[in-house]
């Protein structure tokens, strides 16, 4: 069997257990979806809230893009991004919003690495962009962040410096969250919480940031601020 079969029986068990097998969920979810929660996460394969959250379908509203950035709400351009969460905020009046970051990511290994490949790719003779135009400007969001990892950890491994901006990109996002008017008036009256998580893919463990820490911590470990 190959792989698109594989997902067509995939579809089969869903609808016999869905729409046969226990039906009421559907019906209940033709009328209109109703989420509570919004997730701001990554495209990465590995990490689907859906399966890290064990969730049933119309739980949470998803937006995923290339290391779960958020963009400022001035940022020029189509904003997928921002009318995703203006929708979820505005119009299903989400009253949680989680920026979703993780270990290994590979948007945040290509921002971090962006510097040096792209001088590899000038003394090739090649396009700076070397055809990821697309990824380079999306990466832009993250640069400040990308200076700020190499300016306050000027003697760390790389790996080191990855895990550090994995984490304060999820920082930047919440920053840039915080900004957008829908999202401020919704804070403003109490309506809606903002949460940064990370999850660590080798430990297979789910870390909050905590204000009152100054840090990311185990689930086991961490305070609500």
């Amino acid at each position: 069997m190959d792989q698109i079969e594989r997902f067509i029986g995939g579809f089969r068990h869903f609808r016999r257990h869905y729409f046969e097998n226990a039906p009421q969920l559907y019906n209940r979810l033709k009328d209109g979806q109703n989420p509570n929660c919004l997730v701001i996460g990554c495209c990465d394969s590995r990490v689907n809230p859906v399966h890290l959250f064990d969730c049933e379908p119309g739980e949470i509203f998803i937006m995923r893009n290339v290391a779960n950035l958020v963009p400022p709400q001035c940022s020029d351009g189509p904003q997928g991004v921002l009318a995703a969460i203006e929708y979820a905020v505005c119009g299903l009046h989400v009253s949680d919003a989680i920026v979703l970051g993780h270990s290994h990511c590979g948007g945040i290994q290509a921002l971090m690495q962006r510097g040096s490949a792209a001088a590899h790719r000038q003394k090739e003779g090649r396009d700076a962009h070397g055809g990821g135009q697309h990824l380079e400007r999306w990466l832009d969001v993250a640069e400040p962040v990308r200076q700020r990892i190499l300016a306050q950890m000027p003697a760390a491994s790389e790996q080191e410096r990855c895990r550090a901006c994995e984490q304060a990109a999820i920082l930047a996002s919440l920053e840039n969250l915080r900004a957008m008017d829908c999202v401020r008036e919704r804070m403003a009256a109490g309506a809606l919480r903002l949460h940064g998580w990370y999850f660590d893919l080798e430990a297979g463990q789910l870390h909050t940031w905590s204000p009152r820490a100054g840090a990311f911590l185990a689930t086991d470990q961490a305070q609500q601020p």
